[in-house]
């Protein structure tokens, strides 16, 4: 092989070689900040992942909001209508949370079932409401009608 064609073809492989793994690092640090939305009967059903960051949304369940009296914590139900899962914040609640509004609730779910979230989003006027809840919702509805 000609010493110049074998310095390209050196050449080459370190540029692929280089490039895999920083493709493979990128991949790597970003799948861990990848948040995943389940609706309350996912979670019931076992499909979201204990202790990983994840997002769980539906309506909060009438009568379910417990506020602690010495600290900021509240532990409240939120429901897709089928299966609901218990939620527990420690912070200030948005203004337009509320017993049986939309939220959205992103944290870790833990070996009990209960999501302890880091971050709650509630909805922001009365005609929205999040698509990833909106459509748990309708499918959440339509699996309790065909039962």
């Amino acid at each position: 092989m000609h010493p110049k064609r074998k310095q390209r073809l050196i050449v080459a492989l370190v540029i692929v070689v280089l490039s895999s793994v920083t493709i493979a690092l990128i991949t790597y640090a970003l799948r861990g900040n990848i948040n995943l939305f389940y609706s309350p009967s996912e979670v019931a059903a076992g499909k979201a992942p204990i202790d990983r960051q994840i997002r769980v949304g539906g309506m909060v369940v009438e009568g379910s909001v417990r506020r602690a009296s010495d600290r900021l914590e509240t532990r409240f139900n939120v429901t897709d209508f089928v299966h609901s899962v218990t939620v527990t914040y420690d912070g200030i609640l948005p203004d337009l949370f509320a017993e049986g509004e939309g939220v959205v609730a992103t944290g870790k779910l833990g070996a009990n079932g209960v999501v302890t979230a880091s971050e709650v989003l509630a909805k922001h006027d009365e005609n929205y409401m999040p698509p990833e809840v909106a459509e748990a919702l309708e499918k959440a509805n339509a699996q309790g009608s065909m039962q």
